[in-house]
């Protein structure tokens, strides 16, 4: 396993962990974090072993979101390296969601800005009841990145997005589960067991028909109702051929629990 300088990486039994590792700066967004998260992110996608992968936090936050007293130092290169900031996150984030293995989310802490964004990409995310979420890009007088525009207003609608982007609101970990922003909320002294009972239901899981369901929720947007159809058919017909679903129909008629590979 490589080295990395601003996140750890552990995989064991089919799930990969990463955790966000600059509590000492919030976890917040530079660039040798983007650059490390994108690299964990392919290694995630390549090694084939993995069904499952949890994202978290180390420390009080989960993350503050861009990295401004860093921003601050880059002077006539702002531009520049801002951009390439953001090109290594956007690349992470891709790759996440493109990968087959379903990506949990575990939400410890204060989750600003590209901390905000990046909790959203999760299939699933669990957040801590003491966790907060809030845009904070104009607050900062910059716009939003991250994938947030994308996500956002497909998960909670335009009207709620918009208040949260132009006004910064600061949502509770329970509003934002109302909202659709998370998928549930726990003690926070039970998220990380949460986190990983779940991303072990998904490494006892059947891999490949978990990545279609991610490729077929990522594109319904914007196909018809027709080529959504035409794309259900094919990959339900090539789900068939996999050991996955001959194990899961033997076990169904057998009446007893299924044993994915």
């Amino acid at each position: 396993m490589p080295a990395f300088e601003t996140l750890t990486l552990d995989i064991t039994d089919r799930i990969a962990r990463i955790t966000l590792n600059r509590p000492d700066a919030a976890n917040a967004m530079n660039l040798a974090l983007a650059t490390d998260l994108a690299r964990a992110a392919l290694i995630c996608d390549s090694d084939k072993t993995v069904k499952a992968v949890l994202i978290t936090g180390n420390g009080k936050m989960f993350s503050a979101g861009g990295d401004l007293k860093s921003f601050a130092t880059f002077g006539d290169e702002t531009r520049l390296k801002i951009k390439q900031v953001a090109d290594e996150l956007h690349k992470a984030i891709s790759t996440f969601a493109r990968m087959t293995p379903v990506v949990i989310i575990a939400v410890n802490g204060t989750a600003a800005g590209a901390g905000f964004s990046l909790a959203m990409i999760g299939d699933i995310v669990i957040a801590a009841e003491s966790a907060k979420f809030t845009m904070a890009y104009t607050a900062g007088g910059l716009s939003p990145d991250g994938s947030s525009t994308y996500y956002m207003p497909r998960l909670i609608g335009m009207r709620r997005t918009q208040e949260l982007m132009l006004t910064n609101r600061v949502l509770s970990a329970r509003e934002a589960c109302d909202w659709g922003v998370v998928t549930s909320v726990v003690p926070d002294a039970e998220l990380q067991a949460s986190a990983m009972a779940l991303a072990q239901k998904f490494a006892d899981g059947p891999l490949h028909a978990n990545g279609v369901v991610k490729k077929l929720l990522l594109c319904t947007l914007g196909n018809s109702l027709e080529e959504q159809m035409e794309l259900e058919g094919r990959e339900i017909a090539n789900t068939t051929t996999t050991d996955d679903a001959r194990e899961g129909i033997a076990a169904f008629l057998a009446k007893r629990k299924p044993a994915f590979k």
